[in-house]
Protein backbone atom coordinates (compact mmCIF):
# COMPACT_ATOMS: atom_id res chain seq x y z
CA UNK A 1 0.00 0.00 0.00
CA UNK A 2 1.45 3.38 -0.91
CA UNK A 3 2.46 5.53 2.16
CA UNK A 4 -0.17 8.13 1.40
CA UNK A 5 -3.00 6.27 0.52
CA UNK A 6 -2.21 4.43 4.36
CA UNK A 7 -1.81 7.75 6.12
CA UNK A 8 -5.38 8.84 4.72
CA UNK A 9 -6.95 5.36 5.52
CA UNK A 10 -5.24 5.88 9.01
CA UNK A 11 -6.79 9.66 9.27
CA UNK A 12 -10.37 8.36 8.12
CA UNK A 13 -10.30 5.19 10.36
CA UNK A 14 -9.29 7.99 13.01
CA UNK A 15 -11.86 10.32 12.59
CA UNK A 16 -14.42 7.30 12.41
CA UNK A 17 -13.78 5.81 15.60
CA UNK A 18 -14.19 9.32 17.51
CA UNK A 19 -17.13 10.45 15.20
CA UNK A 20 -18.78 6.54 16.04
CA UNK A 21 -17.87 7.40 20.02
CA UNK A 22 -19.26 10.89 19.70
CA UNK A 23 -22.64 9.80 18.03
CA UNK A 24 -22.91 7.04 21.22
CA UNK A 25 -22.07 9.02 23.82
CA UNK A 26 -24.30 12.20 22.52
CA UNK A 27 -27.31 10.07 22.45
CA UNK A 28 -27.07 8.87 25.92
CA UNK A 29 -26.48 12.59 26.55
CA UNK A 30 -29.82 13.63 24.77
CA UNK A 31 -31.30 10.63 26.56
CA UNK A 32 -30.39 11.55 29.83
CA UNK A 33 -30.73 15.61 29.57
CA UNK A 34 -34.27 14.49 28.18
CA UNK A 35 -35.17 12.27 30.97
CA UNK A 36 -34.01 14.57 33.82
CA UNK A 37 -36.52 16.88 32.79
CA UNK A 38 -38.95 14.02 34.14
CA UNK A 39 -37.51 14.06 37.50
CA UNK A 40 -34.44 11.42 36.53
CA UNK A 41 -33.36 8.38 34.79
CA UNK A 42 -35.82 6.10 33.16
CA UNK A 43 -36.36 2.40 32.93
CA UNK A 44 -38.57 0.32 31.10
CA UNK A 45 -39.00 -2.51 33.27
CA UNK A 46 -42.27 -3.98 31.38
CA UNK A 47 -44.47 -6.00 33.30
CA UNK A 48 -43.01 -4.90 36.72
CA UNK A 49 -43.33 -8.87 37.78
CA UNK A 50 -39.62 -8.24 39.60
CA UNK A 51 -38.39 -5.81 41.97
CA UNK A 52 -34.72 -4.95 42.36
CA UNK A 53 -33.28 -2.42 44.70
CA UNK A 54 -31.00 -1.27 42.24
CA UNK A 55 -34.44 0.37 40.45
CA UNK A 56 -35.33 2.80 44.11
CA UNK A 57 -35.63 6.50 42.59
CA UNK A 58 -35.72 5.95 39.10
CA UNK A 59 -38.49 6.96 36.94
CA UNK A 60 -39.95 3.57 34.83
CA UNK A 61 -42.79 2.76 32.98
CA UNK A 62 -45.03 0.01 34.15
CA UNK A 63 -47.85 -1.73 32.20
CA UNK A 64 -50.16 -4.23 33.21
CA UNK A 65 -53.50 -4.84 34.79
CA UNK A 66 -54.39 -3.11 37.99
CA UNK A 67 -54.45 -5.61 41.03
CA UNK A 68 -56.67 -4.70 43.59
CA UNK A 69 -55.43 -6.51 46.83
CA UNK A 70 -57.55 -4.53 49.69
CA UNK A 71 -60.89 -3.04 48.64
CA UNK A 72 -61.96 0.72 48.89
CA UNK A 73 -64.90 0.38 52.23
CA UNK A 74 -67.14 3.07 52.80
CA UNK A 75 -67.62 2.54 56.14
CA UNK A 76 -70.75 4.89 56.29
CA UNK A 77 -72.95 3.33 54.11
CA UNK A 78 -71.43 -0.30 54.30
CA UNK A 79 -70.51 -0.31 50.57
CA UNK A 80 -67.58 -1.81 48.80
CA UNK A 81 -66.06 -2.61 45.35
CA UNK A 82 -63.32 -4.81 43.79
CA UNK A 83 -62.10 -1.85 42.22
CA UNK A 84 -58.92 0.73 42.70
CA UNK A 85 -61.20 3.36 43.61
CA UNK A 86 -64.69 3.97 44.74
CA UNK A 87 -66.39 7.61 44.87
CA UNK A 88 -70.02 8.09 46.65
CA UNK A 89 -71.83 10.72 44.63
CA UNK A 90 -74.68 12.42 46.73
CA UNK A 91 -77.32 14.72 45.12
CA UNK A 92 -80.27 16.40 46.46
CA UNK A 93 -83.42 17.44 44.27
CA UNK A 94 -83.15 21.06 44.09
CA UNK A 95 -84.96 24.36 42.41
CA UNK A 96 -82.70 25.48 39.65
CA UNK A 97 -82.77 28.29 37.54
CA UNK A 98 -82.73 28.50 33.86
CA UNK A 99 -82.19 31.26 31.82
CA UNK A 100 -83.00 31.68 28.29
CA UNK A 101 -82.40 34.61 26.55
CA UNK A 102 -84.25 37.46 28.89
CA UNK A 103 -86.55 34.85 30.18
CA UNK A 104 -85.90 32.98 33.70
CA UNK A 105 -88.17 29.73 34.51
CA UNK A 106 -87.52 27.67 37.66
CA UNK A 107 -87.34 23.71 37.57
CA UNK A 108 -86.49 21.29 39.85
CA UNK A 109 -83.69 18.55 39.32
CA UNK A 110 -81.20 16.38 40.88
CA UNK A 111 -78.02 18.91 41.50
CA UNK A 112 -74.32 17.61 43.46
CA UNK A 113 -73.96 20.69 44.83
CA UNK A 114 -76.09 23.14 46.86
CA UNK A 115 -78.06 25.77 44.90
CA UNK A 116 -77.88 29.11 46.89
CA UNK A 117 -81.49 30.05 45.80
CA UNK A 118 -80.94 33.17 47.40
CA UNK A 119 -79.03 34.51 44.27
CA UNK A 120 -82.17 33.72 42.05
CA UNK A 121 -83.88 36.44 39.98
CA UNK A 122 -87.05 35.66 42.14
CA UNK A 123 -86.16 33.21 45.27
CA UNK A 124 -89.91 33.70 46.34
CA UNK A 125 -91.53 30.00 46.14
CA UNK A 126 -88.14 28.40 45.27
CA UNK A 127 -86.38 28.42 48.12
CA UNK A 128 -83.43 25.41 48.49
CA UNK A 129 -81.88 23.66 51.78
CA UNK A 130 -78.98 25.67 53.03
CA UNK A 131 -76.26 22.32 52.78
CA UNK A 132 -76.10 18.68 52.25
CA UNK A 133 -76.39 16.49 55.64
CA UNK A 134 -74.19 14.22 53.57
CA UNK A 135 -70.91 14.51 51.31
CA UNK A 136 -69.69 12.91 48.29
CA UNK A 137 -66.49 11.38 49.24
CA UNK A 138 -63.34 8.63 47.16
CA UNK A 139 -62.60 5.40 49.08
CA UNK A 140 -59.20 4.61 47.69
CA UNK A 141 -57.96 0.63 48.00
CA UNK A 142 -55.65 -0.08 50.82
CA UNK A 143 -53.65 -1.39 48.00
CA UNK A 144 -53.37 -1.96 44.37
CA UNK A 145 -50.82 -2.74 42.20
CA UNK A 146 -49.34 -2.75 39.15
CA UNK A 147 -46.97 -5.63 38.29
CA UNK A 148 -45.08 -5.92 42.06
CA UNK A 149 -45.35 -2.40 42.59
CA UNK A 150 -48.13 -0.91 44.87
CA UNK A 151 -49.59 2.56 43.00
CA UNK A 152 -49.59 5.82 45.59
CA UNK A 153 -52.95 7.57 45.98
CA UNK A 154 -51.71 10.24 43.25
CA UNK A 155 -51.22 7.66 40.77
CA UNK A 156 -54.68 5.97 42.27
CA UNK A 157 -56.53 9.65 41.87
CA UNK A 158 -54.96 9.29 37.90
CA UNK A 159 -56.83 6.39 36.63
CA UNK A 160 -59.19 6.50 34.12
CA UNK A 161 -62.95 5.59 33.88
CA UNK A 162 -65.98 4.90 36.25
CA UNK A 163 -69.43 3.26 35.96
CA UNK A 164 -72.42 2.98 38.74
CA UNK A 165 -72.35 -0.04 40.72
CA UNK A 166 -75.85 -1.47 42.26
CA UNK A 167 -75.22 -0.59 46.12
CA UNK A 168 -75.79 -3.82 48.14
CA UNK A 169 -79.06 -3.05 50.74
CA UNK A 170 -78.00 -5.83 52.93
CA UNK A 171 -74.46 -4.09 53.95
CA UNK A 172 -76.73 -0.69 54.32
CA UNK A 173 -76.55 0.02 58.36
CA UNK A 174 -80.02 0.06 59.73
CA UNK A 175 -79.98 3.65 61.11
CA UNK A 176 -79.83 4.63 57.26
CA UNK A 177 -81.84 2.04 56.41
CA UNK A 178 -84.68 3.57 57.99
CA UNK A 179 -84.44 7.02 55.65
CA UNK A 180 -82.88 5.01 52.58
CA UNK A 181 -84.50 2.93 49.84
CA UNK A 182 -82.98 1.24 46.88
CA UNK A 183 -83.98 2.52 43.05
CA UNK A 184 -81.62 0.89 40.74
CA UNK A 185 -78.38 1.92 41.06
CA UNK A 186 -79.30 4.69 43.93
CA UNK A 187 -80.08 4.45 47.44
CA UNK A 188 -82.84 7.65 48.00
CA UNK A 189 -85.10 9.13 50.52
CA UNK A 190 -87.74 10.15 48.47
CA UNK A 191 -90.87 8.19 49.49
CA UNK A 192 -91.56 8.25 45.79
CA UNK A 193 -88.66 7.41 44.05
CA UNK A 194 -90.76 8.26 40.54
CA UNK A 195 -91.78 11.44 42.18
CA UNK A 196 -89.01 12.98 43.99
CA UNK A 197 -89.78 15.93 46.58
CA UNK A 198 -87.73 19.07 47.36
CA UNK A 199 -84.54 18.43 49.37
CA UNK A 200 -84.58 14.49 48.64
CA UNK A 201 -81.25 12.69 48.62
CA UNK A 202 -80.06 10.01 46.51
CA UNK A 203 -76.81 8.72 46.19
CA UNK A 204 -74.89 6.17 43.99
CA UNK A 205 -70.90 4.74 43.90
CA UNK A 206 -69.13 4.99 41.03
CA UNK A 207 -66.52 2.21 41.01
CA UNK A 208 -63.46 3.02 38.90
CA UNK A 209 -62.69 -0.17 37.01
CA UNK A 210 -59.38 -2.51 37.28
CA UNK A 211 -58.17 -2.59 33.54
CA UNK A 212 -54.83 -2.50 32.16
CA UNK A 213 -52.74 0.43 32.52
CA UNK A 214 -49.30 1.89 31.91
CA UNK A 215 -48.09 3.68 34.37
CA UNK A 216 -45.15 6.14 33.94
CA UNK A 217 -43.82 6.96 38.12
CA UNK A 218 -40.85 6.99 40.66
CA UNK A 219 -40.07 4.17 42.77
CA UNK A 220 -40.17 4.38 46.20
CA UNK A 221 -39.22 1.10 47.71
CA UNK A 222 -42.26 -0.98 46.78
CA UNK A 223 -44.00 1.96 45.94
CA UNK A 224 -45.00 4.02 42.76
CA UNK A 225 -45.09 7.66 43.18
CA UNK A 226 -44.68 10.79 42.03
CA UNK A 227 -41.19 12.45 41.29
CA UNK A 228 -40.33 15.49 43.31
CA UNK A 229 -37.73 16.81 41.14
CA UNK A 230 -40.08 16.64 37.61
CA UNK A 231 -39.66 19.85 35.75
CA UNK A 232 -43.63 19.81 34.56
CA UNK A 233 -44.22 19.48 38.38
CA UNK A 234 -46.48 16.46 38.25
CA UNK A 235 -44.13 13.99 38.04
CA UNK A 236 -45.66 10.92 36.73
CA UNK A 237 -48.37 9.63 34.30
CA UNK A 238 -51.03 6.90 34.09
CA UNK A 239 -51.99 5.81 30.75
CA UNK A 240 -55.36 3.45 30.12
CA UNK A 241 -54.04 0.14 27.92
CA UNK A 242 -50.47 -0.91 27.11
CA UNK A 243 -48.45 1.57 26.11
CA UNK A 244 -44.55 2.12 24.99
CA UNK A 245 -42.01 4.25 26.76
CA UNK A 246 -42.31 6.80 24.06
CA UNK A 247 -46.03 7.23 23.98
CA UNK A 248 -45.76 8.35 27.69
CA UNK A 249 -42.74 10.23 27.36
CA UNK A 250 -42.40 11.33 23.73
CA UNK A 251 -40.11 14.12 24.23
CA UNK A 252 -37.47 11.38 25.65
CA UNK A 253 -35.05 10.00 22.75
CA UNK A 254 -34.51 6.28 22.85
CA UNK A 255 -31.21 5.65 23.96
CA UNK A 256 -28.48 4.43 21.46
CA UNK A 257 -28.45 0.45 21.75
CA UNK A 258 -25.64 -1.85 21.97
CA UNK A 259 -23.66 1.19 23.35
CA UNK A 260 -20.77 -1.14 24.90
CA UNK A 261 -20.19 -3.20 21.43
CA UNK A 262 -20.35 0.61 19.64
CA UNK A 263 -17.77 1.88 22.33
CA UNK A 264 -15.60 -1.05 21.07
CA UNK A 265 -16.01 -0.86 17.95
CA UNK A 266 -15.02 3.08 18.45
CA UNK A 267 -11.86 1.96 20.24
CA UNK A 268 -11.01 -1.19 17.71
CA UNK A 269 -11.19 1.78 14.40
CA UNK A 270 -9.11 4.13 16.36
CA UNK A 271 -6.66 2.10 16.94
CA UNK A 272 -5.94 0.39 14.14
CA UNK A 273 -5.97 4.18 12.63
CA UNK A 274 -3.12 4.71 14.60
CA UNK A 275 -1.74 1.30 13.57
CA UNK A 276 -1.75 2.63 9.97
CA UNK A 277 0.06 5.83 10.89
CA UNK A 278 2.99 4.43 12.59
CA UNK A 279 5.96 4.49 10.78
CA UNK A 280 6.56 1.87 7.79
CA UNK A 281 8.26 -0.70 9.60
CA UNK A 282 8.28 -4.72 10.18
CA UNK A 283 5.64 -4.74 13.36
CA UNK A 284 6.37 -5.63 16.69
CA UNK A 285 4.08 -5.94 20.04
CA UNK A 286 5.58 -2.68 20.70
CA UNK A 287 3.86 -1.03 17.71
CA UNK A 288 0.18 -3.07 18.73
CA UNK A 289 0.47 -1.66 22.04
CA UNK A 290 1.22 1.88 20.67
CA UNK A 291 -1.40 2.05 18.56
CA UNK A 292 -4.21 0.10 21.27
CA UNK A 293 -2.75 3.40 23.86
CA UNK A 294 -3.25 5.81 21.05
CA UNK A 295 -6.74 4.91 20.09
CA UNK A 296 -7.67 4.71 23.84
CA UNK A 297 -6.38 8.36 24.45
CA UNK A 298 -8.45 9.37 21.22
CA UNK A 299 -11.49 7.58 22.22
CA UNK A 300 -11.47 8.00 25.46
CA UNK A 301 -10.99 11.76 25.72
CA UNK A 302 -13.88 13.09 23.09
CA UNK A 303 -16.43 11.00 25.72
CA UNK A 304 -14.06 12.53 28.56
CA UNK A 305 -14.82 16.19 26.88
CA UNK A 306 -18.70 15.41 25.96
CA UNK A 307 -19.74 13.73 29.63
CA UNK A 308 -18.24 17.24 31.53
CA UNK A 309 -20.31 19.28 33.44
CA UNK A 310 -23.14 16.24 33.13
CA UNK A 311 -21.97 13.20 34.67
CA UNK A 312 -19.02 12.82 37.44
CA UNK A 313 -18.80 9.81 37.09
CA UNK A 314 -18.93 8.84 33.87
CA UNK A 315 -16.48 11.37 33.04
CA UNK A 316 -14.37 10.23 35.54
CA UNK A 317 -14.30 6.65 34.10
CA UNK A 318 -13.68 7.95 30.24
CA UNK A 319 -10.74 10.55 31.90
CA UNK A 320 -9.60 7.70 33.57
CA UNK A 321 -9.10 5.60 30.90
CA UNK A 322 -7.62 8.36 28.52
CA UNK A 323 -4.93 8.41 31.13
CA UNK A 324 -3.89 4.67 30.82
CA UNK A 325 -3.85 5.36 26.98
CA UNK A 326 -2.19 7.74 27.39
CA UNK A 327 0.43 5.84 29.49
CA UNK A 328 0.74 3.30 27.30
CA UNK A 329 1.41 4.99 24.58
CA UNK A 330 4.33 7.09 26.27
CA UNK A 331 6.03 4.26 27.60
CA UNK A 332 5.65 2.03 24.30
CA UNK A 333 7.51 5.45 22.70
CA UNK A 334 10.14 5.61 24.85
CA UNK A 335 10.78 2.09 24.37
CA UNK A 336 10.41 2.49 20.63
CA UNK A 337 12.76 5.10 20.86
CA UNK A 338 15.39 3.03 23.34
Amino acid sequence: MQPWLRRVLGVLLLLAGAGLVAMTEQGLLDNRHASDRHGGQILDIGDGGSQSQGHHGNLVRVSGPVRVVEEPFDAEFGQRAHAPVLIRHVEMFQWREIRVGGDVHYEQDWVDRPVDSRRFAQPSGHANPERFPLEGKQFDSGQARVGNYILSAPLLHALLGGELISPDIKTLPTNLAASFAPNGNYFTTSEHPDHPQLGDLRVSWEAVPAQVVTVFAQVSGDQLVPSASAADGKGFDVQVGERSLVDVVPDVPAPPSFVWARRIGALLLAMLGALLLLPERPRTHHDALLAVGSGALLISAVACVMWLGTDIAVGGMWFGMALVGMGLAVWRLRATAA
